[in-house]
């Protein structure tokens, strides 16, 4: 059978790195204008042609996203950025407007088109119209359930590829088409620049009565009426991959490489092990302890076995759960003074147990005895970030990362 895409986000270079290190088959990211996340660090040119060569030469794919809701001055120059991006190498671009895919196809015929979660599709004949427009693949809305996904496949050609959201935030709204960061702080979510107004405390106020706030529920601090818990689908690969979807797709071009790494390998590890033995497979909960070491709110399976409930939501707080800090990443080997050499993301110190991920294999530990800085001098304590940090002990694997239980 086909293997599935796991397709994983790279906010900026680093990111990229870890996503396709740790086992991504393909990345999507954005250029310096038209994507989504204009948060995140996003590609120049330069930067672009840098990730599709460091991705190619790995097997990795890289998919552009221009995938913003453009009014018309922000596609006077849409056709020379697509042209550029083009030049890079990547494979294909994920649009949400029938008009940035015309401009697509008229500029760059060959490239591949996928159309975002943001043009809503949940039906056949949504996905058949895209297809005979010339779009290659859609990314499904998440409000579909394992079943509705099945009916899409059996009634689609086998050349239309689906992919589907299956970890990273929910938004509250229906894909994205949320108003209200647009109303609030004047922040357009279908721009790029979303705010996140769900996660904010709110409190009810009765119309006659200006100035009283009340809780919803019976809590003083206010209620999160908004906060969905995060998408977590990976005890649940068979049925995923029995549902006919193309590519397993993580949000997250926001969070850390920390974040990426951990969740891209665990899903890597997962969905290897079913294609060894898929009849015999069985979930090993290890995969979801590792995603449960980086920020989560919680997890749900969102709307693929059911309508989410008041169980799916985080009432009490939009803060996220951490459990572990992300330390260091190791960075090569002294082989004359048989040190490691590690570039520090946050404080560590002597006596600390860390826990290692190398890009492959298993999670293992060792005890910080002894540690020097990039001069030779014995330190503590390794306290400013990205620091170069000595530890004498046997070889790490390269681009492995350090992380401690807080």
């Amino acid at each position: 059978m086909k293997k599935i895409e796991l397709l994983a986000p790279a906010g900026n270079m680093e990111k990229l790195r870890m996503a396709v290190l740790y086992g991504a088959d393909a990345v999507y990211l954005a250029g310096e204008k038209f994507g989504l996340r204009t948060a995140s660090d996003n590609f120049t040119f330069e930067e672009m042609k840098e990730a599709v060569d460091f991705a190619h030469k790995r097997g990795v794919k890289v998919y552009l996203t221009m995938n913003i809701i453009p009014h018309n001055d922000d596609l006077k120059d849409a056709g020379s950025f697509v042209e550029r991006a083009a030049a890079t190498g990547i494979d294909a671009v994920i649009v949400s407007d029938p008009g940035m895919l015309s401009i697509i196809k008229r500029t760059a015929p060959g490239l591949g088109i996928h159309v975002s979660t943001q043009a809503n599709i949940t039906n056949t004949e949504s996905v058949k119209f895209w297809h005979s427009v010339g779009a290659s693949r859609v990314v499904l809305a998440r409000e579909l359930s394992l079943a509705d996904i099945r009916q899409i496949r059996d009634n689609c050609t086998e050349d239309m590829e689906l992919e589907a959201f299956v970890h990273g935030a929910m938004c509250i709204s229906y894909s994205g088409r949320c108003l209200l960061s647009n109303y609030m702080v004047g922040r357009d979510a279908n721009m790029g620049d979303c705010a996140q107004p769900c996660r904010w405390k709110y409190h009810l106020v009765e119309e006659k009565r200006p100035g009283e706030y009340f809780p919803i529920q019976e809590d003083s601090r206010g209620t999160f009426i908004f906060n969905s818990k995060d998408l977590c689908m990976i005890r649940h690969i068979p049925e995923l991959i029995s549902s006919g979807v193309t590519s397993f797709k993580i949000e997250g071009r926001v969070k850390s490489s920390f974040y990426v790494a951990t969740v891209v390998k665990a899903y890597r590890d997962a969905i290897d092990a079913y294609y060894v033995d898929n009849e015999s497979y069985t979930i090993d909960e290890k995969w979801f302890e590792e995603i449960s070491k980086v920020s989560n709110r919680d997890f749900t399976t969102g709307f693929f076995f059911k309508k989410p409930g008041p169980e799916d939501h985080n009432y009490k707080t939009s803060s996220y759960i951490r459990n572990y800090d992300f330390v260091g990443v190791v960075k090569g080997y002294d082989n004359e003074n048989k040190m490691v050499i590690i570039e520090q993301r946050n404080r560590f110190r002597l006596g600390d147990t860390i826990e290692v991920m190398p890009p492959k294999g298993q999670v293992f530990e060792f005890v910080v005895n002894e540690m020097y800085d990039n001069e030779g001098n014995a330190i503590e304590v390794a306290p400013h970030p990205k620091m170069v940090v000595r530890i004498p002990m046997e070889p790490l694997p390269d681009d492995a990362i350090l992380r401690i239980d807080k």
